[in-house]
């Protein structure tokens, strides 16, 4: 048998269990990314209101980033409370998926022309109404690439939820390393391509999103805002994950 048919076969055999370990692995990471994205923009706009806050949001979240994953996982774990399960990995994903979100939310922000802030306070608006009927629709696009960033990098890493007992993609590549021979090679395939796809369709898919949400007007605004992010990040010896 040829090396996709050995992939195939795996893939088909009940004892693998392909669509189980598909659960798992998508339930952890959409967990992941929507809490990613519910503490992330808040935390990013309460910074962006102080440079202060701000600048000690960008740091935290630069060591946060520079910070090798496993530690995250390894944290995790060793809390009792929490325990090795769904919940573990869960959080070490989250911990990892914020920073993006939060940085791209504060720099959107604070690239906003403050005369439009400044109208909307003159025409009587309250805070919650300037963030979201002025400052979120302009600075949405960037928002939009922070979470095109962390769904990326948590799908990429959500294989390693395996050491915590939870199945998973990272099961099969994990159980194949060891096994020098077409059949072991063909189960860490069977893992490993299904991460590459939805990596790559997240990367693709949320790109066209995030193109499709910028006016015309704003899209070199919000290039340039981006690139600046991440050359913040990159000054800061901060190696994306």
């Amino acid at each position: 048998m040829n090396l996709i048919s050995l992939i195939w076969a795996y893939i088909n055999n009940p004892l693998n269990d392909f669509g189980g370990h598909t659960h798992d692995f998508l339930l952890v990471a959409l967990w992941s990314i929507g809490l990613s994205i519910l503490i992330g923009v808040p935390l990013g706009i309460i910074a962006a209101q102080n440079r202060a806050i701000a600048f000690v949001a960008t740091t935290f979240s630069g060591v946060g980033r520079a910070i090798p994953t496993i530690a995250f996982f390894g944290l995790a774990a060793a809390i009792p409370a929490l325990g090795l399960f769904d919940r573990s990995a869960i959080i070490a994903l989250t911990l990892l998926g914020i920073p993006p979100i939060l940085l791209n939310t504060i720099a959107g922000l604070q690239g906003i022309d403050s005369a439009l802030v400044e109208a909307a306070r003159g025409m009587g608006m309250t805070f919650l109404q300037r963030t979201v009927r002025v400052q979120l629709p302009l600075v949405l696009p960037i928002i939009a690439a922070g979470v095109r960033t962390t769904t990326v990098q948590v799908i990429a890493t959500t294989p390693l939820i395996t050491f915590l007992g939870l199945g998973g993609y990272g099961e099969y590549i994990v159980g194949g390393i060891g096994i020098n021979t077409p059949a072991g090679v063909a189960q860490v395939l069977a893992g490993a391509i299904p991460v590459l796809i939805l990596a790559v369709v997240a990367e693709y898919g949320l790109a066209a999103v995030q193109h499709a949400l910028t006016p015309v007007g704003l899209r070199k605004q919000a290039a340039e805002i981006i690139a600046d992010s991440a050359s913040t990040d990159a000054g800061k010896g901060v190696v994306a994950a």
